[in-house]
Formats: C-alpha cells, structure tokens, sequence
C-alpha cells in the first residue's frame, strides 16, 4: 500500500478509469503509434492534476487507468481535461487516420466508467470502523 503525505494529511486513493471511443471504433490498433501517443499525453495531462498514473493501457476501442490521486482531485474536470485534450491531440497529429473512423467534433464517448479502488473488502472496512468506538487515538 503507498501511502502519500504533506502538512495536514496523509492518503492513498486510487481509481479504476475506463473511457470509450465514440461509437466504439477500434482506434487503437496497428502500429501507427496513436496508443503510445495516447498514453504519454494522458499521463502528461494527469501531472496538471497531481495524479499519478500508476498503470495505463489501451483495448482497441477504449483506455484502462489505474490512477493515484490526491483527495482534492476535482474528478469530472479532470475526466473531461484528459478527454477534451487527448482528443485535440489526436486529432491534430492522426487526423489523416481518424477521419473515416469517426463522425462529428467527438472523439470519446461522453460516458464512462470509475471506480475507487481498496486493498480491503467492504466487510474488512465495516469491522474495522465499528471497531474505532470508544477507542482512544493510541489504540489504533
């Protein structure tokens, strides 16, 4: 477990990110270096954030993040920055590529998937805090 400090606080929160290419085009294949490209600018992108991306990989039509974050993370701004530039990115430098691939200004779809990630199940969690009544902070 990494646990991350400063003055006031010390944490270690993960998240589990999956977004989609619109209409679930299979964007990401061949060896046109688009994934590597991809993955070095949502990575550049996510420092802006103070988010560390710990692990990162593309299937054909979507990216997989596994991300350690502060707890202040704003994470729809932080999702629609990594979408929204990624996307100017790529456009920019595969236009060529991506012009019969995909229709209109979009290149993600406007949905997708986060969950937070533990080293504990939820019954581990539950006992443990029902645990903390009437403990004194020494007893941890």
């Amino acid at each position: 477990m990494e646990y991350h400090q400063n003055p006031h606080r010390v944490y270690s929160i993960f998240y589990h990110l999956i977004f989609i290419v619109k209409y679930r085009q299979p964007v990401f294949l061949g060896d046109i270096g688009i994934i590597e490209a991809v993955k070095t600018k949502i990575i550049q992108l996510s420092e802006n954030f103070e988010v560390k991306v710990v692990e990162i990989e593309c299937g054909i039509d979507h990216v997989h993040l596994l991300n350690s974050a502060i707890p202040m993370l704003d994470i729809p701004k932080y999702i629609n920055t990594i979408k929204g530039h990624s996307f100017h990115f790529l456009k920019k430098h595969y236009k060529t590529f991506l012009q019969d691939k995909l229709w209109g200004a979009h290149f993600w779809s406007p949905s997708y998937f986060i969950a937070s990630i533990g080293n504990v199940s939820i019954d581990i969690l539950k006992q443990y805090v029902e645990k903390q009544r009437g403990m004194g902070a020494l007893e941890h």
